[in-house]
């Protein structure tokens, strides 16, 4: 029943015409789907459409990241974040894939980029956390996961 909502988006787009939106969504519901390659292709239509569309360029790169082109995703997050330097979540999710890649002090950067633009991100001090304990920076880590704790007093995973 969760992917009623996803369905109904599909259904949607596929009425309301085809703009960059439209491949957008299509690509998000792929996405939810777990049919990455698929919403690969419909974000790349976008980015046909309007080749400055930091939200297909974002997107796609979750697609990639979830395939394990972390490189892909590094470089799609790229994107995003030049087109909008505001963008939060792009900027953590390409820490993710730094993260992947074992870059752990490009990851903590982009973690902080993303805490600078909206100081209660949770999961992007939760993530720092983590990356700093990968470099044995225990004090950092410890300090992100209390933030984390202050923030969401109910975050289980803040306390490992």
């Amino acid at each position: 029943m969760k992917y009623l909502a996803y369905i109904k988006l599909i259904i949607q787009s596929h009425l309301s015409g085809k703009d960059k939106s439209h491949y957008l969504h299509r690509g998000i519901a792929k996405n939810k789907l777990e049919k990455y390659n698929r919403a690969i292709g419909e974000f790349n239509k976008a980015l046909e459409i309007d080749p400055y569309y930091a939200e297909a360029y974002f997107n796609r790169g979750i697609s990639k990241r979830k395939l394990g082109n972390y490189k892909g995703a590094i470089e799609d997050g790229n994107k995003a974040v030049n087109l909008k330097p505001d963008f939060a979540l792009a900027f953590m999710y390409r820490g993710i894939a730094k993260n992947k890649m074992e870059d752990y002090r490009g990851a903590i950067d982009d973690y902080g980029k993303a805490i600078e633009i909206d100081p209660l991100f949770i999961e992007a001090y939760m993530n720092r956390g983590v990356a700093k304990g990968k470099l044995q920076d225990y004090a950092g880590a410890i300090e992100d996961g209390d933030r984390t704790i202050e923030l969401d007093p109910g975050c289980a995973l803040a306390f490992y």
